[in-house]
């Protein structure tokens, strides 16, 4: 299944339900990501750009899509990015498949 990690930061509003109402984060998310096909592998609070970052895998893109859509409506997150990530082989497959491609770098004859 594909890999992703979600990093997010909360509005002013959020952190200000979960100063008055702390609570498990994780236990809220895992069974929405369980819900449609995925597994929730780890979840942490964090300083710096983002307060929360997550990863997780989903059966598909649009599943992960469809995950972020949800999320982010609900107007708790001042800021949301989803990235695909891969494994080292999936990466290594990657740059033996990139010898195949012939690209040519703008400008270059």
């Amino acid at each position: 299944m594909p890999h992703y990690l979600i990093q997010g930061s909360y509005t002013p509003e959020a952190w200000t339900r979960l100063m008055k109402t702390p609570e498990d984060r994780a236990k809220t998310v895992r069974p929405i990501i369980e819900s449609i096909g995925g597994r929730l592998e780890s979840l942490y609070f964090s300083f710096g750009d983002a307060d929360v970052v997550a990863l997780f895998t989903t059966p598909d893109n649009v599943s992960a899509a469809a995950l972020a859509i949800a999320v982010t409506s609900s107007g708790s997150f001042s800021a949301f990015k989803t990235t695909v990530l891969m494994t080292s082989a999936e990466a290594r497959t990657a740059m033996k498949k990139a010898n195949s491609i012939a690209y040519r770098a703008p400008g270059s004859r």
